[in-house]
């Protein structure tokens, strides 16, 4: 089944160019199923760009999956134009009301941040602990992941001495996990971040298994099933030009930047980079939603009644 999203949102052009199956809301309305709820909360400044690559992941699934975009209420993207905030976008003030099978919270470019000085932080809490009650699943992302394991379980951050950029060879550490079904023992993974969480502190918690890990970049995915999060602390969504995008940005704009690692071929910048994760990450994606679809209720108001 395609992905249900607005006809008019940008990405669907995008995505119906791809090849990515989408679904019209009169089509949608006469299937007799009950589509899987899957909203997007979405704290990057370029939302347009963020969409697409979530969207894509998302709509490759033969599920039928009605996709919500939501935003911080009280926080102005710099990069977003405001109408399409207001045609697209609800603020989780106005879907708090509501139950999810899935929900992805992304990172945001604040990791530098101590967590109590984002001026949204506030509003973060409330949504990770709204999303033990009104969620099946979360998918927490990046900045998102290190934010939500250090709310549920006071992992902390580290800052890096230099930004962790470029693409990362990954192992496999649980191939029995059902999110990486399908997995190859070692496997590349894209990688942004000045910050990282380490493994003695998570190892500390019996609740918490990590899945993926690197020896260059540490610790990648881990996984809380009681709470039904999944914590992916790189870019599995990236599009094959995302780490281009973010190396010539800093570039043009005169901030010291090495080249992405194990990215451009032959290290040269002027060679377009080869999407070498693009197939692990949709079975990633596929693998959640299947997870989520075999073990959410079907009266999606039950959602969070047994939660711990």
């Amino acid at each position: 089944m395609p992905i249900k999203i607005p006809d008019t949102l940008p990405a669907y052009e995008t995505l119906v160019h791809e090849g990515v199956r989408v679904m019209t809301e009169t089509a949608a309305i006469r299937q007799d199923i009950r589509p899987l709820q899957i909203g997007l909360l979405n704290l990057m400044p370029n939302k347009i760009k963020t969409e697409v690559q979530m969207a894509r992941l998302v709509g490759a699934s033969p599920l039928q999956v009605e996709f919500s975009l939501i935003r911080i209420g009280g926080h102005r993207a710099k990069n977003t134009p405001e109408e399409h905030l207001l045609s697209f976008y609800e603020t989780w003030e106005e879907v708090r009301h509501r139950k999810f099978d899935g929900f992805i919270i992304t990172g945001a470019p604040i990791e530098l941040l101590d967590y109590e000085d984002v001026t949204y932080w506030n509003e973060m809490q409330q949504i990770f602990e709204w999303t033990q009650t009104n969620v099946h699943s979360t998918l927490n992302v990046c900045w998102g992941a290190m934010a939500a394991i250090y709310h549920f379980h006071g992992v902390p951050k580290y800052e890096l001495k230099e930004k962790a950029f470029g693409v990362y060879r990954h192992r496999n550490l649980c191939p029995s996990s059902i999110y990486l079904n399908g997995f190859s023992d070692d496997f590349q993974v894209p990688v942004s971040r000045w910050t990282e969480v380490r493994r003695a502190d998570i190892e500390k918690n019996p609740k918490l298994e990590i899945l993926m890990e690197s020896e260059e970049m540490g610790v990648c995915l881990v996984h809380e099933k009681q709470g039904n999060r999944l914590y992916m602390f790189n870019h599995v969504e990236y599009d094959s030009t995302s780490l281009s995008d973010e190396y010539f940005r800093d570039v043009n704009s005169g901030v010291p930047i090495k080249l992405p690692h194990d990215y451009f071929p032959h290290n040269d910048p002027e060679l377009a980079p080869l999407n070498r994760w693009r197939s692990h990450a949709h079975l990633f994606f596929g693998n959640w939603i299947n997870e989520i679809y075999q073990t959410t209720p079907y009266d999606l108001e039950t959602v969070g009644e047994l939660a711990a």
